[in-house]
């Protein structure tokens, strides 16, 4: 079976394991960025499944896959909305570290050590995948969102968020977040991996999906929070596309 994972990748993360649940640790942005990420997630998914995010369960009945869930900071909320959740991770450090919060936290959510190919070929299908800040890190773009294709429903629902490539980005993703700020570790990222928002359009649909919307994660340093925005995806930014 064709497998997108590199491995170097899933070594990075495998040795951050251990902090998934720290928002001081390695993973402070991924904390500090989750909030506007559930905002767009949940605002998406609300509008392509006719869902009223004020009822208690809103997303009731929808299977998601959560794809590189790493410890379950997507996976949980969205288990909490009511949603049936997978989560998935080629790290299979990860995993234990997922699960346990989800018991401690109440929650059920079905995290299995596998990849989005694996899934695909077992004939796996869910009414959303989402994608965030993964395909950044895989062996082939191209096949690993085709295979996330593959594992949608048609009229299913795949958010991907990743970085874009240019100077800014690399001042700010690998330059500020590594070197300067150290909130990850040096080569968390290869900026010669980030992909332009074009790019990923384009991908996306030579993938067989159709893309809907894109807007960018924009954090301010003056008011130490981030954002969404419509204009500015120069760094951060998130896609929304549907299976036809």
């Amino acid at each position: 079976m064709q497998t997108t994972i590199d491995p170097d990748e899933v070594a990075k993360f495998e040795a951050m394991a251990a902090e998934w649940w720290d928002p001081t640790g390695k993973f402070k942005p991924l904390h500090m960025m989750n909030p506007v990420r559930l905002d767009y997630i949940t605002t998406q998914i609300a509008a392509e499944f006719g869902r009223d995010l004020s009822t208690d369960k809103p997303f009731e009945g929808l299977r998601l896959l959560d794809i590189g869930c790493g410890g379950g900071l997507l996976s949980e909320p969205m288990a909490r909305l009511g949603a049936t959740v997978i989560g998935a991770d080629a790290a299979e450090r990860n995993l234990p570290v997922a699960r346990l919060h989800a018991e401690q936290s109440g929650l059920e959510i079905d995290y299995r050590h596998t990849t989005a190919e694996a899934l695909a070929e077992a004939g796996e299908k869910f009414d959303v995948v989402l994608n965030m800040e993964v395909v950044e890190h895989v062996a082939d773009p191209l096949a690993y969102l085709t295979a996330c294709q593959a594992l949608l429903k048609h009229g299913g629902l795949m958010i991907c968020s990743t970085l874009n490539r240019n100077p800014k980005s690399y001042a700010m993703a690998i330059f500020g977040a590594e070197v300067v700020m150290r909130w990850l570790p040096k080569g968390t990222h290869e900026w010669k991996k980030f992909i332009t928002p074009d790019e990923l359009f384009d991908l996306i649909t030579k993938a067989g999906l159709e893309p809907v919307d894109r807007k960018g994660f924009v954090f301010n340093p003056v008011l130490w929070k981030w954002s969404i925005s419509a204009r500015d995806l120069s760094v951060n930014y998130v896609t929304a596309s549907i299976k036809k």
